[in-house]
């Protein structure tokens, strides 16, 4: 039976499970994929929901239509729910979760972008692991011509994905960039065709979830430890042990000696 949409006013955020992949879809077609504050929240929920179910390996987020990934928060809900200081905090905290969500799970996260991904929505797609796009994809930053501002958290991953001259010339431009440009800044893994995004995304997610999940919860930590001024070696060291320790690894080993796919357990 297919999970039910979570609904939320002006838009909703629609998910499924499907062969270890759990597909969040970003939906609020008549303002381009922007989520409202309802959706921040059921985007957050079900990020959570999937952490939790061990029959979930990885995830997909991608937004209805072909038109935009996600254009960011709906800027039409901010007199109502983003003017007080109060307001403007439950805003950051909501975001704040999704991204804390996608970056600290153990599960990897694949950004699949068809059209415009703009400011939030590009903040979304940033905190997932992978980013593959298609190749009318356009993506920008526009809190220069907002009047917004961006903090340590956003803007570090940025730099750290697309290095700090990139990363300048997307924020004070303001600017969009093409699906080629954002390739060669290394903001996208892989540019294809439209058609065959989907099929794409689908066998590279089908492959992670097929393999062994301590191995891909260690390699993600230890990467992101590894991109910190003081990375935290004895939780590497864990991580690592954890591996070896594991009876996936010996389901690894006996997999290859009797020339079989190996059934990962995740413990």
């Amino acid at each position: 039976m297919p999970d039910t949409p979570v609904p939320a006013p002006a838009g909703r955020i629609q998910h499924r499970r499907e062969d270890g992949v759990g597909w969040i879809t970003i939906d609020n077609l008549p303002r381009r994929n922007a989520l409202s504050p309802e959706m921040w929240q059921a985007l957050g929920d079900t990020l959570a929901e999937f952490e939790a179910d061990a029959a979930v390996r990885c995830i997909v987020l991608t937004g209805a239509g072909d038109r935009a990934f996600a254009s960011g928060s709906d800027i039409s809900r901010f007199e109502e729910s983003r003017t007080t200081a109060e307001q403007i905090a439950e805003h950051r905290a909501r975001n704040q979760r999704v991204h804390d969500l996608l970056r600290q799970m153990d599960k990897p996260s694949i950004a699949m972008i068809r059209g415009h991904c703009i400011g939030g929505g590009l903040a979304i797609a940033l905190s997932c692991d992978l980013r593959i796009c298609t190749e009318d994809a356009d993506f920008a930053v526009p809190a220069a011509k907002l009047g917004v501002g961006y903090e340590l958290d956003g803007v570090r991953k940025l730099a750290q994905i697309v290095g700090p001259a990139f990363a300048k010339e997307i924020f004070f431009t303001g600017r969009r960039f093409s699906a080629a440009e954002a390739y060669e800044m290394g903001l996208v893994n892989r540019v294809v065709s439209s058609a065959a995004l989907e099929a794409h995304v689908t066998e590279i997610a089908r492959g992670i979830a097929a393999n062994a999940p301590l191995t891909i919860r260690a390699s993600k930590h230890i990467i992101a430890e590894s991109l910190k001024g003081q990375p935290d070696e004895a939780r590497c060291d864990r991580l690592y042990q954890d591996c070896f320790d594991s009876e996936d690894y010996r389901e690894g080993r006996r997999a290859f000696m009797e020339k079989r796919p190996p059934q990962f357990q995740g413990r």
